[in-house]
């Protein structure tokens, strides 16, 4: 059977990462859980014991809060910049034309080109397709006469898990988008 990655907290309550059920279990077995939540469980399986002839079980939630998580080093971390997560923060629109694209359709344009001094940052990329990325060329989008949809912007960690992970639970859904910043409102369209 394949299980969902579990969301890990700190004590806090602030999400840190993705963690697959043996870590999990393994976190269970330390007793490092300080608390759970969530509507999912699930129970699985160990092996026998050889005197009762009873096979172990343990409960796993799907978020699960971790004593001893150190809730500063989360807190001032800044993702990491990915085509993936880039594309999905932008919703797979080129931020230019405003059409939805795959993928391999996609490309990281620099909003301040690096021709012209602009960094490989979340604030300062767009998602584009080849086509506006071709035409936009080295110039800003005000130079190329192409305004920005969206305002690009540095997802907190909550909405960078989210970005990370296609197979979200409701329950961790709804805990992570308690938790994002209000995105809809740097969208024009």
């Amino acid at each position: 059977m394949s299980y969902p990655l579990i969301l890990r907290l700190d004590v806090t309550g602030q999400p840190v990462k993705w963690i697959p059920w043996q870590e999990a279990v393994s976190i269970y077995a330390r007793d490092m859980v300080a608390w759970t939540t969530g509507a999912h469980a699930f129970t699985l399986h160990g092996g026998h014991c050889r005197l009762t002839g009873l096979q172990s079980t343990i409960e796993i939630n799907s978020i699960v809060a971790v004593r001893g998580e150190n809730k500063l080093i989360h807190q001032r971390h800044i993702p990491p910049l990915t085509n993936r997560e880039l594309f999905r923060r932008d919703r797979n629109m080129c931020l230019y034309c405003g059409r939805e694209h795959l993928d391999d359709e996609l490309t990281r344009d620099h909003v301040k080109p690096i021709s012209t001094g602009g960094r490989d940052l979340w604030s300062n990329v767009v998602t584009a397709c080849r086509r506006c990325n071709t035409h936009k060329g080295g110039r800003t989008p005000e130079q190329a006469n192409m305004p920005l949809l969206a305002i690009p912007y540095i997802p907190n960690l909550a909405e960078y898990l989210y970005l990370r992970n296609r197979r979200i639970l409701a329950d961790q859904m709804e805990f992570l988008r308690s938790q994002f910043k209000n995105i809809d409102r740097k969208w024009k369209i």
